[in-house]
C-alpha cells in the first residue's frame, strides 16, 4: 500500500487499531505517524491522552498496561511507540495485537531495518490493522519520485533539477523533501523549478557538481572536466573522489549495456536502464562516443583509482591529484 493512501484515510477520520510501521525508509513512517497525531485528537486532547514511548527506556509489560488505559474526555488515544528496533521481546506483543483496545490507536515506529513479516505478531497486527512496510525509493526512482513530488506541491520540475538533487542528496527522502519545502516558500506557486533554483536556494551549484562532471565526461567535453575537477580539488565538500568514482562507473556500466543492447532506442534504453528519457538520450549519443573496448579500459581505470582512493597501491597523492590524473586517462 502506498503511504499516500494511508495518509489519506487518516485524513478522514479513519483510524486504526494499530500501526505497524517498520523498514530502511524513516520518512515514510514519520509521515504517517505525524497524520495520525494532527488528526486522531484535538489538540487539547493530546496532553492526557497522547503518550509516547521509547523502545530502549520501556518494557512489554508497561507498555501493554498503557495501552490498556482508558481515553480521559476523550473518544480514544494514542500510543506511540518510537524507536521499536530497540524494545526488548517485542514479540511479546502479540498478546495485545490479538486483541487490541476498541479506544487506542498503537503506532508502531519501526526504524532502519524491516520486521519479519512471518512472525505471528505482524499477522495479528495486520488482522487487527495496517502494517506498513517503508521501502528506500531506488536510486533509478528517484528522480521520478521528486518530480510527483514537486507536482503534489503544486509546482513542477525540470529533469536536470531533479537530477541535481538526487545526485547531491541521494535517497534521502527526508533531506530531499526538507529541501523542495524550502523552495516551496521561496518560490511562486507554478513555477517549473529548474537548475538555477536550485543553486540559488538550495546551494547546490549548477555549474561545478558529480552531475555535470559524468556529463562533461560522458561527452567528453575535456575541458569542462578538467574546470570541474580542478573545483572539486580546491573545494573537498563539493565533490570526494569514491563517490565521484562510483557515479562514473555506473555511467560506463550504462554505456556497456547499451552496446549489447539489440534495439537502442530511447525508449528501450529508458525502460531497460530504469532512467528518466531525458538521461536515456544522453546516454545514447555517449555510447556513440565510447566503444566497448575503451569502456572496458576505463572500468578497470576506475577500479585502479578507487583501490588508490583508498590508501591501497597510493598512500602520497591527495585526492585532488588522484582524480586529475583519474580524468585524464578516461578520456584520452
Amino acid at each position: 500500500m502506498d503511504y499516500k493512501l494511508v495518509i489519506e484515510q487518516i485524513n478522514q477520520g479513519n483510524f486504526e487499531k494499530v500501526y505497524f510501521l517498520h523498514g530502511e525508509e524513516p520518512y515514510f513512517i514519520d509521515a504517517i505517524t505525524d497524520a495520525i497525531v494532527e488528526h486522531a485528537l484535538e489538540e487539547h486532547e493530546r496532553d492526557f491522552n497522547q503518550t509516547v514511548v521509547y523502545g530502549k527506556d520501556t518494557e512489554v509489560q508497561s507498555l501493554i498496561s498503557t495501552l490498556r488505559e482508558y481515553p480521559m474526555m476523550s473518544e480514544r488515544r494514542i500510543v506511540i511507540l518510537k524507536e521499536a528496533q530497540d524494545l526488548k521481546k517485542i514479540e511479546e506483543l502479540e498478546g495485545y495485537m490479538e486483541s487490541p483496545s476498541d479506544t487506542t490507536i498503537f503506532v508502531i515506529n519501526y526504524k532502519y531495518k524491516s520486521y519479519d513479516s512471518r512472525k505471528k505478531i505482524m499477522k495479528s497486527a495486520a488482522q487487527n490493522g495496517i502494517v506498513y512496510k517503508s521501502d528506500k525509493i531506488p536510486e533509478y526512482k528517484l528522480e521520478q519520485w521528486i518530480s510527483g513530488y514537486v507536482k503534489e506541491k503544486g509546482f513542477g520540475i525540470t529533469p536536470k533539477a531533479s537530477i541535481l538533487l538526487a545526485e547531491f542528496l541521494g535517497n534521502d527522502i527526508s533531506k530531499i523533501v526538507n529541501e523542495l519545502d524550502k523552495l516551496e516558500i521561496l518560490v511562486e506557486k507554478g513555477t517549473v523549478i529548474n537548475d538555477v533554483h536550485i543553486e540559488e536556494n538550495i546551494g547546490i551549484s549548477k555549474d561545478y557538481n558529480m552531475y555535470e562532471l559524468v556529463n562533461a565526461i560522458s561527452e567528453r567535453d575535456i575541458h569542462k572536466a578538467n574546470v570541474i575537477v580542478d573545483y572539486f580539488a580546491h573545494n573537498p565538500k563539493a565533490g570526494s573522489i569514491i563517490p565521484i568514482t562510483a557515479n562514473i562507473y555506473s555511467h560506463f556500466e550504462r554505456l556497456m549495456r547499451i552496446h549489447f543492447l539489440d534495439n537502442k532506442s530511447k525508449e528501450v534504453i529508458a525502460s531497460t536502464l530504469k532512467v528518466h528519457p531525458f538521461v536515456a538520450g544522453k546516454l545514447l549519443n555517449s555510447a556513440k562516443i565510447y566503444k566497448p573496448k575503451k569502456i572496458a579500459t576505463n572500468i578497470a581505470i576506475l577500479h585502479e583509482y578507487d583501490l588508490k582512493a583508498k590508501g591501497v597501491g597510493d598512500s602520497s597523492s591527495t585526492d585532488g591529484q588522484l582524480m586529475k590524473e583519474m580524468i585524464y586517462r578516461l578520456m584520452h
